[in-house]
C-alpha cells in the first residue's frame, strides 16, 4: 500500500496540489476571503515542522519522508497573530472586487475593463473615486464622453472601499472548491439569521 501511494503521488504530482491548507490567523478567521488565504500542502507542512502553525484539520492523505510521516494539513493556525491592513491596495483586482466583477454601467459580469468617470482627457485623475469596472461595450460607448453626454449612469458612485468592506464583498465570491474541513472557519463570524 505505502509503496503505491508513493508511486501515485510521483506518476500523478498533480495530486498532491490537491490539498491546499487554509491559513487562519491567531484569533482563528481567515488571513484573507478573497482570494481564500490558502497555501500549497509544501507550505502548510514547512510551517508545521517551523513551528509557525497548528495544524486544525487534516486530510485522509500522508506525506512521507525517510525519517517521518505526517498527515496533510488542511486547515492550519498561525501561533502569532498578523495585524490585518489597513490600507486597501488600488489594484485592478480589489477594484474589480469593489465592484462585485460587474460593469457599473449596465451590470453585466462580461469581460471587464476600468473606466474613468470623468475621462483623463477631461482631467480625470486614476482612482478609487474616478475609476470603476466597466464591459467593453460599454467603455466603447461612453469612450471619453461625460456620462451625460454619452447617456449613460452608475449603478452605485465609485469610492475608496475600506478593508473590511472588501473583505465582505469577497465572502460572496467563494472559490470553486471548498473543502469540508473548512466550512468551520470561513463563515463564523457573520451574524446568525434570526
Amino acid at each position: 500500500m505505502d509503496g503505491d501511494f508513493r508511486t501515485h503521488f510521483v506518476r500523478e504530482p498533480s495530486a498532491m496540489k490537491n490539498h491546499p491548507a487554509l491559513v487562519l490567523n491567531a484569533d482563528y478567521r481567515p488571513l484573507s476571503y478573497y482570494p481564500l488565504s490558502l497555501w500549497p500542502w509544501q507550505e502548510a507542512v514547512k510551517a508545521v515542522f517551523l513551528d509557525r502553525v497548528d495544524i486544525v484539520a487534516e486530510y485522509d492523505d500522508y506525506v512521507r519522508s525517510p525519517s517521518c510521516r505526517i498527515k496533510i494539513p488542511s486547515v492550519v493556525v498561525l501561533k502569532d497573530y498578523v495585524k490585518p491592513q489597513k490600507r486597501v491596495a488600488f489594484t485592478r483586482f480589489n477594484l474589480f472586487l469593489r465592484d462585485e466583477f460587474c460593469c457599473q454601467y449596465c451590470g453585466s459580469r462580461g469581460e471587464l475593463t476600468f473606466d474613468h468617470v470623468i475621462p483623463r482627457a477631461r482631467g480625470g485623475i486614476t482612482s478609487w473615486e474616478n475609476i470603476v469596472a466597466a464591459c467593453v461595450p460599454c467603455n466603447l460607448k461612453k469612450g471619453s464622453k461625460s456620462l451625460r453626454r454619452a447617456n449613460m449612469s452608475l449603478r452605485k458612485p465609485p469610492k475608496a472601499p475600506l478593508a473590511e468592506e472588501l473583505k465582505n464583498t469577497g465572502r460572496k465570491f467563494p472559490p470553486n472548491y471548498l473543502h469540508d474541513s473548512w466550512m468551520d472557519f470561513l463563515y463564523w463570524d457573520t451574524e446568525l439569521e434570526r
